[in-house]
């Protein structure tokens, strides 16, 4: 995959606030259904673009559904844009009328044609856990997302809570959180990993 320098090319990760954006979501097959609620379950207003919906789509997940092929007026008022239509060449025509118009874009399984990609990710209460490969491999992403997952227990969404419930009472005492060591308390709800195995 090409890279401008050394490092990844998707090497910050981001969590957003979509809560009162509009998302724009061009094409309506599997993959767009995917991203449509995805999109929706973090709060953003969906648009979907496409001339035909597929049974995949749960449609109450959509704000607005415009059927019929994709045109660049469909870009006014988005936050970000994702194309899943399955056709590259059209793919890659939204991609670059986002670019162009300054917006964050994903074209599924083109990272050629991303501004941002998507990773795999683990859900429980407040806790999310995001892993990516930089676009190499969505596959070992989804695989190593949900061994990660299984450290979201019921007592480690609790522990979250009870954190956060801590950091407020510390400022409210007009007191810093950032210097404060939560490890024991942290420690001994979460099992450190076990050492690895090293040669003598």
């Amino acid at each position: 995959m090409e890279r401008d320098g050394a490092g990844p090319r998707f090497g910050y990760p981001v969590v957003l606030d979509l809560r009162g954006r509009t998302a724009l979501v061009v094409g309506a097959g599997p993959v767009a259904a995917r991203k449509v609620a995805g999109l929706a379950a973090a709060g953003a207003a969906v648009r979907v673009v496409a001339p035909a919906v597929g049974s995949d789509l749960d449609e109450s997940a959509v704000s607005e559904l415009r059927r019929r092929r994709y045109e660049p007026a469909d870009l006014d008022g988005v936050s970000l844009v994702v194309t899943a239509t399955g056709d590259a060449h059209i793919d890659a025509r939204v991609a670059a009328d986002a670019t162009a118009a300054g917006l964050w874009v994903n074209a599924a399984d083109q990272p050629a044609e991303c501004s941002f990609i998507l990773p795999a990710v683990a859900r429980h209460g407040p806790l999310t856990i995001a892993v990516s490969t930089d676009g190499s491999s969505p596959a070992l992403a989804r695989r190593l997302r949900d061994r990660a997952g299984e450290l979201l227990t019921a007592d480690v969404v609790a522990l979250a809570g009870e954190l956060a419930d801590r950091r407020r009472e510390v400022r409210a005492g007009g007191q810093s959180t950032e210097h404060v060591d939560w490890s024991a308390v942290i420690d001994a709800v979460v099992a450190p990993p076990p050492e690895f195995n090293r040669d003598p």
